[in-house]
């Protein structure tokens, strides 16, 4: 995958690839969420608050693929025949010591966001931030990475769901109502979706590279049902929002047909290069379903 010299892209091409762009959504749409949330219950207008924390979210997005980029490379899991898009790493683009210092510079632009959003938010979001560091770095590193357990979507739906609704809700309320829960539930699992089509994509490569993934315990059939339950559960609860007084979080249901869609696409046996594209299309679902709850609990 190391191409010539002469043919070897700018640094913009480097470093555009190699933060991921499109699972940046991910971590963009619970903050957003959590945050129209908690303004729709009553919480005061933060916006320093609230863009800090949407900016530190992506910052430990990047830093997490450029850290994987590299790691991944290290450990000999970028196989030539991998089917997911390049990694600069494998690719001879970039070294894995730059890849790894890149990495750690974002890390640290997170951190300093981090030491104010701590000021603003106490224990509940230093919790939140250190374990999301720690989550980060032991996902593609260690000696037992989180990349090659079956705990990956688990560990998604806890951080893109679960917490970063959690923790973007109590910096506009300094607490957090069973609804921001429940919208980190939902949001959750269309984001462990997404990893889960990543590793359906790269179910052979990661066996043979010692990676026994949540695709790799339940099989291409199994893996496959389990998008459809990730996909389509949300929409269970938005009829407890509604019941909870957020009527409007009935606008996500506008999201429906897509869901569908992709889950249908994915059950009729999309497979190979076309699970890339099935990949960032859940990602955008993931977003839009985000946003709509974002824009329906406010209404």
């Amino acid at each position: 995958m190391t191409l010539p010299a002469a043919v070897t892209p700018s640094a913009w091409r480097i470093w555009s690839t190699a933060v991921r762009p499109r699972t940046l959504p991910l971590a963009a749409a619970p903050v957003l969420a959590g945050t129209a949330l908690a303004w729709a219950e009553g919480a005061a207008l933060l916006w320093g608050p609230a863009l800090a924390a949407l900016l530190a979210a992506l910052l430990i997005q990047i830093g997490t693929n450029l850290h994987n980029d590299a790691a991944d490379h290290e450990r000999g899991n970028d196989l030539p025949d991998r089917l997911g898009p390049l990694r600069v790493t494998a690719a001879g683009w970039a070294s894995a010591r730059a890849v790894h210092f890149a990495a750690r510079a974002v890390f640290a632009l997170a951190l300093l966001l981090g030491l104010y959003l701590v000021a603003v938010g106490g224990w509940f979001i230093f919790a939140i931030g250190v374990t999301s560091l720690l989550a980060a770095l032991a996902y593609s590193g260690g000696p037992r990475p989180i990349s090659h357990t079956p705990l990956g979507e688990l560990f998604v739906w806890m951080f893109f769901g679960l917490l970063a609704v959690a923790g973007s809700y109590w910096l506009q309320a300094a607490g957090v109502s069973a609804t921001a829960w429940l919208a980190g539930a939902a949001l959750g699992l269309p984001a462990a979706a997404v990893l889960l089509v990543n590793n359906l994509r790269d179910r052979d490569t990661d066996l043979r590279a010692g990676r026994r993934t949540l695709v790799a315990r339940l099989g291409e059939g199994g893996a496959r049902y389990a998008y459809a339950v990730m996909m389509l559960l949300p929409y269970a609860v938005l009829p407890l929002l509604a019941q909870s007084g957020r009527g409007g979080a009935w606008l996500a249901l506008l999201l429906l047909p897509y869901s569908l869609l992709l889950v249908r696409r994915l059950l009729t046996g999309t497979t190979g290069v076309a699970l890339n594209r099935q990949l960032a299309q859940t990602a955008q679902a993931a977003l839009g379903f985000a946003l709509l709850l974002a824009l329906g609990v406010l209404y």
